[in-house]
C-alpha cells in the first residue's frame, strides 16, 4: 500500500527521510519511495513495454533499495542512488530475457569527438501536425526502434529524452563515465535516426 504524504511530510528533504529510514523505519522509506514511484515505473515501462513486468521490476528494485539503504552514503542524491538500483535490476532482467540490439554494439571505449549534446534523438509525435491515428503509428514506430537497442543503449536514450537527465546524472545512475554515456547516446541516436529516417524526413 502506498504511503500518502501529509503536507508537512512533503516538505521534509530526502536526506532527513533517508536518515530515519537507515534507522529501520520502513514507513518513512515507503514515504521516500512514493515520491519517485511514478517516475520509476514510467522509466521501467519504457524499457520493458509490459505493465506487469514493470511493476514487478519496480517492486524488486524497492526491496533491494530497502535492504541496501544502510549503505547509502549520501555521495549522490537519493533519487540518483535509487535510479542506479532500478536500472541495474531492469538491465539484468532484460539480459536474462536475451533482449539484444541486433548486430555488434558500439564500443564504449571509443572516444567520439563530434557529439552535439543538443542534437535531437527521436522526433516527438505530439509536435507533428498529423491526426491522432498517424501519431499513434509514429509512436509505435519509435517504441519499436527503441526496443531494438541493447538495454544499455535503451537506458541512456530514455534517461536523456524522457527523464531529461544531465550526462553526469546518467553516469551516476548507470555507474559509468560521462564519456561512456555520451558514446552510448551517440550510437543509439545514430541507430534510431537510421531506422526512423522516413519519420525524420516528414518532421
Amino acid at each position: 500500500m502506498d504511503t500518502e504524504a501529509t503536507p508537512a511530510e512533503a516538505d521534509v528533504p530526502d536526506a532527513a527521510l533517508v536518515e530515519q529510514a537507515q534507522k529501520g523505519d520502513s514507513a518513512v522509506f515507503d514515504l521516500l519511495v512514493s515520491r519517485y514511484r511514478g517516475r520509476i515505473f514510467a522509466m521501467i515501462y519504457n524499457m520493458v513495454h509490459n505493465e506487469q513486468d514493470a511493476w514487478d521490476l519496480a517492486q524488486d528494485s524497492f526491496v533491494k533499495a530497502w535492504k541496501s539503504i544502510a549503505r547509502f552514503g549520501g555521495r549522490s542524491s537519493f533519487y540518483t542512488w535509487l535510479y542506479r538500483i532500478v536500472m541495474n535490476v531492469t538491465i539484468d532482467a532484460l539480459r536474462k530475457k536475451q533482449v539484444k540490439g541486433g548486430g555488434p554494439e558500439f564500443d564504449d571505449a571509443i572516444q567520439l569527438k563530434e557529439i552535439d549534446p543538443a542534437s535531437r534523438t527521436v522526433p516527438h509525435p505530439d509536435a507533428l501536425p498529423h491526426e491522432r491515428m498517424e501519431q499513434k503509428e509514429i509512436r509505435s514506430r519509435i517504441d519499436a526502434a527503441i526496443a531494438e537497442l541493447s538495454p544499455e543503449h535503451r537506458a541512456v536514450i530514455l534517461m536523456k529524452e524522457i527523464e531529461g537527465m544531465q550526462y553526469h546524472e546518467i553516469a551516476e545512475s548507470l555507474g559509468c563515465s560521462i564519456g561512456t554515456v555520451m558514446s552510448r547516446l551517440f550510437y543509439a541516436r545514430k541507430k534510431l535516426q537510421s531506422q526512423l529516417r522516413d519519420v525524420y524526413e516528414n518532421v
